[in-house]
């Protein structure tokens, strides 16, 4: 394996970077210090109550087309920058946020069990509730709340599930002696419990009926909180795919816990300057959540129902069709990616195994999704917020006529430029994290040809995918 070494070469300048304005950054850093009170170091999916994606009025063959073309321009853009000590240096930057020691011992507590306690309300409302899904508190705080918005917020200011997780506070409330996590339990689990839950989602009335949805909160809430009392923090860790989901896009974030408290970098700046690679059971759940943020949108199309009503005919039910492509998809897309490693290693000329360099390169993988994820679900969280909000202030009987927030037609061009923002995003980190591995200024090059050509592939996919108008799955 190459280990990174510098050839002596001119001193260079360290990269400047334009001053914040005093004010700003004042400001900046006292919401974030708010914010970053309720979070800790420690270390599902969206129900489609109406179509989050709206169609664009430009051509499709120009969005698919030119999205592609700004990934491959932005990835000729970034090699201009080959300078190992700037790369480090701009990824490195930080602003110190201050901790509020004080307001941690009142509000950290309070917060967990306010989570605990909307559980609980999910719960209660799913099986008391009014029966529609839009006037039924429980299915608007987990599929317009949670999922979209709150996952929002994980990847664009910091992650706070350590603190806010329910399940949690309740195992650790209710632990009955710990022990250690068995090696069989480990992180494929999640893989395979992140898909079986967006197949749930996609198949059953799981996001339109506050009774399936109560029933099956109380089974999740179920298992984990045994296991999480068995096991601690190694079941969030390792077995919980809700809690791994928020945990990886949280290291997107640009306000992150450090040795001092917390520090505010560049959105993607943690994934960047990871000094380690990722496991090949991590890399197998970063490859699920962005399969499964494309499933989501793939499976609300039309193109995708006439494959599903073509498949009925021939005696395949649209549950087996569901299933098998979420499942199959991941795989092929699992396969690519190591098939990208593969191919990486010879355009590098390197002794670097295929096995490392998909590990390595794996955290580029989340900007993808997040940017997907965003996407997909801004629109929709924007839309319903309204509804939530008059809902949750009369639960039991919330009138009929329901306020919802029209978006402008534009915002359909903008859920495009989340597509793109992330995959652009993605190239740097990828960029960055290539110079951390390979010497010199070619071979760090050249071992992202076959990373950038996955990446134009993807993003051509991803934007005619959002480019859709919505269309409810069949089941």
């Amino acid at each position: 394996m190459n280990t990174r070494t510098e050839t002596p070469e001119t001193p260079k300048a360290r990269p400047t970077v334009c001053p914040v304005v005093s004010a700003a950054r004042t400001v900046a850093i006292v919401v974030i210090a708010v914010v970053a009170t309720c979070s800790e170091s420690a270390l599902a999916h969206a129900g489609s109550l109406s179509g989050s994606l709206r169609p664009v009025s430009v051509p499709l063959w120009l969005v698919v087309v030119s999205g592609g073309g700004v990934v491959g321009v932005s990835f000729l853009f970034t090699t201009l920058v080959t300078d190992h000590e700037a790369i480090r240096s701009l990824n490195g930057r930080r602003i110190r946020v201050p901790s509020i020691a004080d307001a941690r011992a009142v509000v950290l507590p309070a917060v967990r069990w306010l989570s605990v306690a909307a559980l609980v309300g999910v719960v209660v409302m799913g099986f008391v509730g009014p029966a529609e899904p839009l006037r039924n508190l429980a299915v608007l705080v987990v599929w317009v709340g949670w999922w979209p918005g709150y996952t929002i917020s994980t990847y664009l200011v910091v992650n706070s599930w350590p603190v806010v997780n329910p399940w949690r506070t309740l195992s650790t409330s209710l632990s009955v002696g710990r022990r250690p996590l068995p090696a069989r339990l480990g992180r494929w689990v999640s893989v395979v419990g992140l898909l079986f839950l967006v197949w749930l989602e996609v198949v059953s009335p799981v996001s339109e009926n506050p009774r399936w949805l109560a029933t099956v909160v109380v089974g999740y809430s179920v298992v984990t909180i045994a296991g999480a009392a068995v096991y601690g923090d190694a079941w969030f860790a390792r077995v919980d795919p809700v809690s791994r989901v928020f945990h990886l896009y949280g290291r997107l974030a640009p306000v992150q816990r450090t040795a001092d408290g917390y520090g505010l970098s560049f959105p993607g700046a943690a994934l960047a300057r990871q000094p380690t690679p990722m496991t090949e059971d991590d890399v197998a759940f970063v490859v699920a959540l962005l399969w499964v943020t494309t499933y989501d949108g793939l499976v609300s199309t039309a193109p995708w129902n006439d494959v599903v009503r073509a498949a009925s005919r021939v005696g395949v039910p649209p549950l087996l069709v569901h299933l098998i492509t979420v499942f199959v998809g991941f795989a092929l897309l699992f396969g690519a990616y190591r098939l990208s490693a593969r191919l990486a290693r010879r355009t590098a000329e390197t002794y670097v195994t295929p096995g490392f360099i998909g590990r390595w390169f794996a955290p580029s993988l989340l900007p993808i999704a997040a940017g997907y994820h965003l996407a997909h679900f801004l629109g929709f969280f924007l839309g319903l917020a309204p509804t939530l909000v008059v809902v949750g202030f009369d639960p039991l009987a919330p009138p009929y006529e329901l306020p919802t927030l029209v978006l402008p037609a534009w915002f359909g061009t903008l859920q495009l430029v989340f597509v793109v923002a992330g995959h652009l995003l993605a190239v740097w980190v990828a960029h960055a994290r290539a110079f951390g591995l390979f010497p010199g200024r070619l071979q760090p090059i050249r071992s992202q040809y076959p990373l950038v050509v996955v990446a134009i592939c993807y993003t051509t996919s991803s934007l005619w995918i959002v480019a859709q108008p919505f269309a409810a799955p069949l089941t």
